[in-house]
């Protein structure tokens, strides 16, 4: 048995444009967290290697506060391709932050889903699957050009 729906008021419309209007946040609430967020927090991290300091801030996604949980980290960091140096993580992060993004750039700190590592971008990158936007570096990416393998530490800023 079909049930009849019935066509919503006009009343109805125009009373929640009119609320979505006045009440934005509330509607945006409604609409939930993109979970490929691309937008900063205030969260920041700082990484060391080598005598050098980075600072990057994290974006508003659930890689991004996964990653932040397992704060701080001792590993090494070594370079990978011609663009960008890499680090394995003890564990892998959700995944819940993935999503197609634009806007790739140097100094872009990524995650890489499949290989369960940190991919830190020095150099121009185009996106590809299995590939998270955690943040951006704040200060300039030259530490990331000194080549070879390093102890880092990962912290809270």
């Amino acid at each position: 048995m079909v049930a009849d729906l019935e066509a919503p008021s006009r009343r109805t419309v125009l009373g929640s444009m009119i609320a979505t209007a006045v009440f934005p946040p509330l509607a945006r609430g409604q609409q939930g967290n993109d979970p490929a967020s691309q937008e900063p927090t205030k969260v920041k991290i700082r990484m060391m290697f080598n005598g050098q300091a980075m600072t990057a801030t994290l974006y508003d996604n659930a890689s991004a506060r996964d990653f932040a949980s397992m704060l701080p980290l001792d590993l090494d960091i070594e370079d990978y391709s011609t663009n960008e140096k890499i680090t394995y993580l003890p564990r892998k992060l959700t995944e819940a932050g993935s999503g197609a993004f634009g806007n790739e750039r140097p100094g872009d700190l990524c995650y890489f889903a499949p290989w369960g590592n940190l991919a830190l971008f020095h150099s121009f990158y185009r996106y590809s699957s299995g590939l998270i936007r955690l943040g951006r570096f704040d200060d300039g990416i030259e530490p990331l050009l000194m080549r070879g393998e390093f102890p880092l530490r990962i912290e809270s800023a």
